[in-house]
């Protein structure tokens, strides 16, 4: 008589809400929407969360994100076949997990670093300075490093939690937001960034690396969030979208 009752993300949600509007047409092909900002606002929720909802629309072939101009609506197309299951987290939630976690794990890494471990490190960025220009081996460079970090506390639950939530990035959602903010300056940052890490961790100071750690994880969020570039829009929001606030 009863099923379980599932509390599903609010980014789902959101992008539950705008595709609907869109099958029924009530945001016609090729109408313009408003800027990230302005969405949230009306719909009463964070810019990540229009975001990450809006990155599904495009992996859906709902929308087109135009760097420069806007998010249109774009004319109906066959379901996308790589669409990640419903229960996926988003970007900006994976964000933030590492940011629990990871933080902790550069701390406890400071005190416990020989300097074998430093010397990985040092081979890790040596590496990834050379991998700059190529998305794919810095992915798996960055990747590298962080599994690293935590390879120094020696408790292999942590190796597999850090390895499997950098892999969590290979998905359509990740890659198409990464599409447009990856490029060889914010690879350049992210390099940077993990030496400060590598530098705490080898002056023992376990503050300074769960700092350092905290400041790359939040300069990551930075760089995906950063504007897609719309023009601004106009005030006047579609009635569709005042009636779909009603809705909620």
């Amino acid at each position: 008589m009863f099923s379980a009752v599932e509390s599903r993300r609010l980014y789902r949600q959101v992008a539950d809400q705008m595709r609907g509007l869109i099958e029924r047409g009530e945001l016609a092909p090729g109408s313009r929407l408003p800027a990230e900002r302005e969405l949230a606002q009306k719909l009463g929720v964070s810019r990540p969360t229009v975001r990450e909802a809006l990155i599904v629309l495009e992996v859906e072939g709902f929308i087109d994100i135009r760097m420069g101009s806007g998010i249109y609506v774009t004319a109906p197309k066959a379901p996308a076949a790589d669409v990640p299951p419903e229960d996926f987290e988003g970007p900006f939630e994976l964000l933030r997990a590492r940011a629990v976690v990871e933080c902790a794990i550069a701390e406890e890494a400071a005190r416990l670093a020989r300097p074998e471990h430093i010397g990985v490190l040092d081979d890790n960025l040596a590496r990834m300075a050379a991998a700059l220009e190529d998305r794919r081996q810095a992915l798996a460079i960055d990747r590298e490093f962080h599994v690293i970090v935590s390879s120094i506390i020696a408790n292999q639950t942590l190796n597999r939690f850090v390895g499997s939530i950098h892999d969590m990035r290979m998905t359509p959602y990740f890659e198409k937001l990464a599409s447009y903010f990856e490029n060889t300056d914010t690879w350049r940052a992210a390099m940077e960034e993990h030496r400060a890490i590598r530098d705490a961790i080898a002056a023992g100071d376990p503050a300074a690396a769960r700092a350092a750690m905290r400041a790359h994880l939040d300069r990551s969020q930075l760089r995906l969030s950063a504007s897609f570039g719309e023009e601004p829009s106009d005030s006047a929001i579609p009635a569709a979208w005042r009636r779909a606030e009603i809705n909620q």
